[in-house]
């Protein structure tokens, strides 16, 4: 699959049930149950409107279930969505936030605001190819690029 320039090509922004369908396409697609603890954790990071720790998806979960589930168990479905691109992970801040879009693949770059926590996600190919080719003429294979903006937004501002 080849990028595009983020301005090239409409890409449809899932939400609420239509999201929670999206992933579960994309899951199956990939050749992984799509099963009901999968669906719940996925419900439950998608609800989120900031970046949610496993522990804070667990603990949604497990209010949603009437029953504890483990942090370790979510940590390991949401370690499988990032790898299936449904979540990615914002490495600075330990924690997880659905894709609206599971059927593209891009490259992220986050804008996390210190001072609230809100993040941004942003996909711009153009930036994220020039970091891939600069590893690249590094010598070095890049399998993941994340890019992280640490600042403040703009209600913070």
């Amino acid at each position: 699959m080849h990028a595009h320039d983020h301005h090239e090509h409409d890409h449809h922004e899932h939400g609420g049930h239509d999201l929670t369908r999206a992933a579960q396409t994309t899951l199956e697609k990939s050749g992984e149950q799509w099963t009901a603890m999968r669906e719940r954790v996925f419900e439950a990071l998608a609800g989120f409107d900031k970046p949610a720790s496993a522990y804070d998806i667990a603990e949604a979960v497990s209010k949603a279930e009437g029953r504890r589930v483990a942090a370790n168990s979510v940590y390991r479905i949401l370690d499988l969505f990032v790898g299936s691109n449904l979540a990615r992970r914002v490495e600075s801040a330990n924690a997880y936030m659905a894709n609206t879009h599971p059927d593209c693949l891009h490259d992220c770059i986050f804008l996390v605001c210190d001072t609230c926590g809100q993040t941004t996600h942003l996909d711009d190919d153009v930036i994220t190819r020039s970091v891939r080719s600069a590893a690249k003429g590094a010598g070095f294979s890049p399998e993941r690029p994340v890019i992280e903006v640490r600042g403040k937004c703009s209600d913070c501002d």
